[in-house]
């Protein structure tokens, strides 16, 4: 198949080279000259504007935006829609607000053109592990652009197969999902994210509370304090909190167990506050999600080991950096 690109940066770049490593076509477009050249020296064709990147592309025309939700990814749509044809499909893979899919979707169908969200996770590592996807759409575009899905896909791999599964979409089993109509994708994906605000959030405070401990109560034991990048590493292998954000805070403490090179200012993106947003909606009580929320903003203030914890794994899986003092 043949997809357009537009945006290149952590995640956009890699998701056009494992298309590419997959046999398929791509044309790439970036406001940066030298982020669109380091593509084009993996096998992509190059555009400088975005009249020229869908020039590249034959009809029906898939173009996927990969940019930070808000002002800029709107603006981008309403300039490539503007150049699209009756069957042609816009796919967001940023991190929308799902609300607004519904309402690009109603706005480009009268013209014909099709919207798909997909809610990306795998931050910098996709090139290398594949990127998890949740995908909202109609039925059949989704199923159209499926073999673009599966090329960006973990696959199944070595991870075992859940007992029951039989009966079930294969999808899941490879890394994505067509999780529902348009809005559903991004939907899923924000819920992820809050759920990753938690769970980042309980190994803040974990090893915040492990590291403070000192052992006084041992009269031979003064001052003896745990060694905490020993703690990471042996809980990643067999402990029931096992997890890819645990090797990740295994390694940060590895290279610097006191963190130093993080000042612990926690941003968030957004998609922790829609996930508290859509608990109100629903009346569905989010404490810990919310907790975790709430500590991100606290850290702007006031800074902790577990702040530098937190910003240590947003670094490790998605290159974020800290917010500036």
């Amino acid at each position: 198949m043949q997809l357009g690109i537009i945006g290149l940066g952590r995640m956009g770049s890699n998701i056009a080279r494992r298309v590419m490593l997959a046999g398929h076509e791509t044309a790439v477009f970036d406001r940066d000259p030298a982020a669109v050249a380091d593509v084009v020296s993996a096998g992509a064709q190059g555009a400088d504007s975005l009249e020229a990147l869908v020039a590249l592309l034959a009809p029906p025309r898939a173009v996927w935006i990969m940019l930070p939700a808000g002002e800029i990814t709107e603006r981008v749509i309403a300039q490539v829609s503007s150049l699209l044809s009756p069957g042609d499909v816009i796919i967001d893979g940023g991190n929308t607000f799902y609300k607004d899919d519904a309402r690009r979707a109603a706005e480009l169908a009268p013209r014909g053109i099709h919207y798909v969200d997909v809610g990306t996770s795998g931050g910098v590592w996709g090139l290398e592990r594949g990127f998890c996807m949740m995908i909202g759409g109609e039925t059949a575009t989704v199923e159209r652009l499926d073999p673009i899905f599966e090329a960006l896909a973990p696959g199944v791999g070595s991870v075992p197969r859940t007992p029951g599964r039989l009966d079930q979409d294969q999808r899941a089993e490879k890394g994505y999902i067509h999780a529902g109509p348009v809005s559903a994708g991004h939907f899923v994906k924000m819920v992820h994210n809050g759920i990753e605000y938690g769970l980042m959030g309980a190994y803040a405070e974990g090893f915040d509370i492990l590291r403070n401990k000192t052992f006084k109560e041992a009269a031979d034991s003064e001052g003896v304090t745990l060694n905490l990048t020993d703690i990471a590493e042996v809980w990643r292998r067999g402990s029931v909190i096992s997890s890819w954000l645990l090797d990740l805070t295994a390694a940060a403490l590895a290279e610097n167990h006191d963190l130093t090179q993080y000042s612990g200012r926690v941003n968030d993106s957004g998609e922790g506050r829609w996930t508290i947003d859509a608990a109100m909606e629903e009346a569905v009580p989010a404490y810990v999600l919310t907790a975790a929320l709430y500590a991100r903003f606290r850290s702007r203030i006031e800074t902790s080991f577990g702040d530098k914890l937190l910003s240590a794994m947003r670094h490790g899986f998605g290159g974020h950096v800290e917010m500036p003092q």
